[in-house]
């Protein structure tokens, strides 16, 4: 089980760097825009609170279980190499037909069409109108084209970007937070707590919360995409993937009790940036357009990220002959894989001129868990065999590993029974499905090209 990579991709990522993957990743519109929709499926701040600590666990449990088989197998493609070494090239090319087909263009689409919206309000001072909705739409386009652009541009031009951004997202997310505790909680004296009628917690409406919450989390794994071109990888990923993780976890819960410091549940429910509303009660019109501004940087920076990373799982299927063998050239002069780049920003821009937010979203979360599902449970096929040689041990095994399948056959479960997402699921399920016969429609019949 070879953990050199064999693609022509330099190691140019640093520590630091890395952290600001995981960060940049993660931290994008869901803080600003989840937490109305987790609210309004709820009965009241504590299930609310309790929906964002079991979103954390999930992650960090993920987070623990890749960092042990990314030290393994520090490769680019991440998650797609780990299905491949754990199930076989077949799973590997479902995941990755799925990511093309689906979740990467979703993903770019739900984070693009909020930057697009509070760009619009920036320049604009009002929110964007129905007649205008398509115009929005395409800024969204644009910024999916641009942010891809810098990433062909080259490695270090993508993370410089990136690390910028992550400093002015959460140097953002803190100020917010340190305004609402030291101005806004001394007004509103103290946290709104109110009674749960008795039967009113229900956990399959917790779970529904709880796909909202994972949206806001997604992102914590993205490094792995470009473990063939992190320094020190055996070290470094590891440290990346839970570091990374744990600064996402507090800034949420932070900015969580905060938000609730200021506002009554029932006003976050219908709060369509609750940030926003957050700033406006404490500091006035001057807050808003700072969140407006926070909420701009952030999301161009995650649609960087996501940028930064995910191509490499089409470069990685094209070195192995699962996808075609130009997705996998790498340019001449900036050594960046500029074919998948460019592929996964044009899948980006046209999902995002097809679909809204909320089926965006939804169908990002929906497709990519059973995916996460294999991924952290091919540490138990990976462990038996001699030549897998982690750096890393995932500390709690096997509970934590099994804590975060269990989470997701939950979850999946949950969106099975519930009337309101049942075709839904159904639907983004069998669209992954059908990579099974056109695998071997196409290149399932040939040899590999590499192990």
């Amino acid at each position: 089980m070879s953990a050199t990579p064999t693609s022509g991709l330099e190691r140019r990522i640093g520590l630091w760097s890395a952290i600001a993957v995981v960060i940049g990743s993660t931290v994008g519109s869901g803080i600003f825009r989840s937490p109305a929709g987790i609210a309004d499926k709820l009965p009241g701040p504590v299930p609310m609170l309790l929906s964002w600590v079991a979103g954390g666990i999930f992650a960090l449990c993920g987070a623990l279980t890749l960092a042990e088989v990314a030290s393994a197998l520090p490769q680019t493609g991440g998650i797609y190499v780990f299905l491949r070494q754990g199930w076989g090239r077949m799973t590997a090319f479902v995941f990755g037909w799925g990511q093309l087909a689906m979740i990467r263009a979703a993903s770019l689409g739900a984070i693009s069409i909020t930057f697009a919206e509070y760009f619009w309000r920036v320049s604009k001072g009002a929110e964007a109108t129905p007649e205008e909705a398509m115009i929005v739409r395409y800024i969204a386009a644009g910024a999916i084209l641009l942010t891809g652009t810098f990433n062909i541009v080259g490695v270090k031009v993508g993370a410089a970007f990136t690390n910028l951004t992550v400093l002015a997202k959460y140097g953002g997310l803190l100020f917010i937070i340190a305004v609402a505790f030291a101005v806004g909680l001394p007004k509103t004296g103290g946290f709104y707590t109110p009674a749960i009628p008795p039967g009113s917690f229900a956990l399959p409406a917790f779970g529904l919360a709880l796909v909202s919450t994972l949206w806001a989390f997604d992102g914590w794994a993205d490094i792995v995409y470009n473990g063939g071109e992190v320094r020190d990888p055996q070290r470094n990923l590891p440290r990346s993937l839970i570091g990374g993780t744990l600064l996402v976890i507090a800034i949420y819960l932070l900015a969580n009790l905060a938000y609730l410091a200021v506002l009554p549940i029932e006003e976050i429910r219908v709060s369509k940036l609750v940030a926003a509303d957050v700033a406006q009660r404490v500091i006035g019109p001057l807050g808003v357009a700072f969140v407006s501004v926070t909420v701009m940087i952030s999301t161009f920076g995650t649609l960087n990220t996501v940028l930064f990373t995910s191509p490499r799982i089409f470069f990685a299927m094209a070195e192995d002959g699962l996808l075609f063998r130009g997705v996998g050239a790498v340019h001449p002069r900036f050594g960046t894989p500029y074919v998948a780049i460019a592929l996964t920003a044009t899948l980006g821009a046209v999902f995002v001129l097809l679909r809204s937010f909320e089926q965006l979203a939804d169908a990002f979360v929906t497709a990519f868990l059973p995916f996460y599902f294999l991924a952290v449970a091919s540490i138990f096929r990976l462990r038996g065999r001699p030549e897998y040689r982690p750096t890393f041990r995932c500390p709690g095994y096997p509970v934590v590993p099994l804590l975060f399948m269990v989470a997701v056959l939950y979850l999946l479960g949950n969106a099975l029974i519930d009337p309101g997402s049942r075709w839904q699921t159904v639907g983004v399920l069998g669209a992954c499905l059908v990579g099974v016969p056109l695998y071997y429609l196409t290149v399932g019949r040939r040899p590999p090209s590499r192990a």
